[in-house]
């Protein structure tokens, strides 16, 4: 299962939903988008330190997916079927979307806008 920065957030939080859902996983991965995005917020939080701890401590628990050429091709195919289809989503969802079918994970989210992937299995808490 791969984790959108909304999921992670609420991970990091102690939201018991996502916590329960990832106990029953497998596999649980973090595209560097998302690392990105994550980061970007600890910068701005007020709980900056208590943030960076958190990460520190259980990053290693997950796998963290980059972006390869392959993950590259996915990308850019999947914004111009979603552009075309006149339901485009935004460039970050898309690179997660595209690492997410790259991979053949499920994405844990509560964005709609996945849906509108093909073969892309969205799951929410």
């Amino acid at each position: 299962m791969i984790l959108d920065t909304n999921a992670l957030s609420a991970f990091a939080d102690g939201d018991p939903g996502v916590g329960e859902i990832l106990r029953a996983q497998e596999r649980a991965a973090i595209p560097v988008i998302v690392l990105g995005e994550f980061r970007y917020g600890i910068g701005q939080s007020k709980r900056r330190s208590t943030y960076e701890a958190w990460l520190e401590s259980y990053l290693s628990h997950f796998d963290v997916l980059f972006v390869t050429e392959e993950t590259a091709i996915a990308y850019a195919g999947l914004r111009v079927v979603l552009k075309r289809s006149g339901r485009p989503i935004p460039a970050n969802d898309a690179w997660i979307a595209a690492l997410a079918l790259q991979h053949r994970l499920p994405v844990l989210s509560r964005d709609e806008h996945f849906d509108v992937v093909p073969r892309l299995d969205r799951r929410s808490w």
